[in-house]
């Protein structure tokens, strides 16, 4: 297998991996904060609180580690570097949105203090992101997708 082969292999499993985490959350996690806040919130509360951002943060960064390495290394295969470069400017503005709404709003509501009775204008705020983040989930899942043609065409090489 050669370089650029290799490289376009290992940031798309990386991809898959973490759109498998992205869905996993999406499916499992996000309903059930999202379902009453504050009361709902109370999964990020106490000692066996879920707090998911020392994953997300590393995975992220090893991901977006492959992603340039696969740039720099498929640089002189002009299709597929104006490809990866497409794909990347998507992920980084994904990635952009993420940090500028997602996080900020997550950490907000995990900050919240625990009460048993339900907001409806956090119901209302939780239901934005909760749908906001479908839209997310699958721009990843669509960025990891177009992945595979680049893999099809240097495995021809």
């Amino acid at each position: 297998m050669n370089a650029a082969l290799l490289a376009l292999v290992t940031t798309t499993a990386m991809y898959v991996l973490m759109n498998g985490a992205h869905i996993f959350e999406t499916a499992l996690i996000v309903p059930a904060w999202t379902a009453a806040p504050p009361k709902s919130l109370a999964i990020f509360q106490g000692t066996f609180r879920l707090d998911f951002t020392v994953f997300w943060i590393v995975f992220h960064t090893f991901h977006e580690i492959t992603f340039i390495l696969a740039l720099v290394i498929c640089w002189n295969i002009q299709d597929v570097r104006s490809w990866l470069l497409v794909l990347l400017a998507a992920h980084v503005a994904v990635r952009l949105w993420t940090l500028l709404y997602f996080a900020p709003t997550i950490i907000e509501f995990q900050r919240m203090t625990h009460v048993s009775t339900i907001d409806s204008d956090l119901v209302a705020r939780a239901a934005r992101w909760r749908h906001l983040n479908y839209i997310r989930v699958g721009i990843f899942q669509i960025i990891n997708m177009a992945l595979l043609p680049l893999i099809s065409r240097v495995a021809r090489m």
